[in-house]
């Protein structure tokens, strides 16, 4: 019997890969504005934020981390809030500026990696990186539910949660570029 590819075939890749597949889902009923589709869309997207923590959950326990994981995963959390960000710009719930300074930090951090990386050099997430995407997501689910039920008002609380995670982004960003940038600068690869 040939042994499973672990770089592939595993609970918390498969979490990772629905995460990424589960966006049509949460941006289609999400694109209506509607209160009943929004309120879908921000369950939907509950459930797919959750399994970013299951999958890393049970990777962790069962010692699962796969090289495929280490990719995906934050690939697929930033697939899953920049396109709900994207369309909540869209729909006038979220200033474009903010989206733009969130999905900016998230390409000038890519970039870092990348860079870093092409010098042998791997740049792991900080606990800052960890929170700001906790508190995006957090901010997003109310956003997206948009309209006031019982007496809340879910948009109110989502911008209110949102300013969090634009400080959270911009000085995790920061630090990562203080902490990282005399490595960028220096000449050469590293093996």
């Amino acid at each position: 019997m040939t042994p499973v590819n672990p770089l592939i075939l595993n609970i918390p890749n498969y979490l990772t890969f629905l995460r990424i597949i589960i966006i049509p889902f949460i941006l289609f009923p999400l694109q209506s504005g509607r209160p009943s589709s929004s309120l879908w869309a921000a369950l939907i997207f509950s459930v797919a934020f959750l399994t970013d923590w299951l999958d890393g959950f049970i990777a962790r326990k069962k010692n699962l981390v796969t090289k495929f994981g280490k990719i995906f995963d934050p690939l697929a959390d930033k697939l899953l809030i920049g396109c709900s960000l994207i369309m909540l710009i869209g729909l006038d719930w979220v200033a474009p500026w903010v989206g733009i300074l969130l999905i900016g930090r998230e390409i000038a951090i890519t970039w870092l990696r990348s860079t870093l990386a092409a010098k042998g050099i791997i740049m792991a997430s900080s606990r800052w990186g960890k929170y700001k995407t906790f508190f995006q997501a957090i901010a997003l689910i109310p956003l997206m539910v948009h309209y006031s039920y019982w007496s809340i008002n879910f948009h109110f609380w989502g911008l209110i949660i949102l300013w969090i995670a634009l400080i959270l982004t911009l000085w995790s960003g920061i630090l990562y570029f203080i902490k990282y940038y005399p490595l960028l600068m220096e000449k050469g690869s590293k093996n």
